[in-house]
């Protein structure tokens, strides 16, 4: 799943319906270059994509030595 930047205040989760849009400072802020999630969608989400999110509901922390994947 991927997420595409629409305007400056919401994002949309390509391959889902548009009832998935979601809201900047509710779903997710800006960090830089970075989208980080919240708490919140990562429970709506409903699975932990193991990937070291800052705020991961379900307990993965990433190990100090790993990096996360390149982009």
């Amino acid at each position: 799943m991927s997420v595409r930047l629409i305007s400056g205040a919401t994002a949309v989760m390509t391959g889902t319906p548009d009832t998935n849009q979601l809201v900047e400072g509710e779903d997710f802020y800006r960090e830089g270059p970075y989208i980080v999630f919240t708490e919140k969608y990562l429970k709506k989400r409903g699975y932990c994509c193991e990937s070291g999110c800052r705020h991961c509901p379900y307990g993965f922390r990433r190990k100090e030595n790993d990096q996360a994947l390149p982009r």
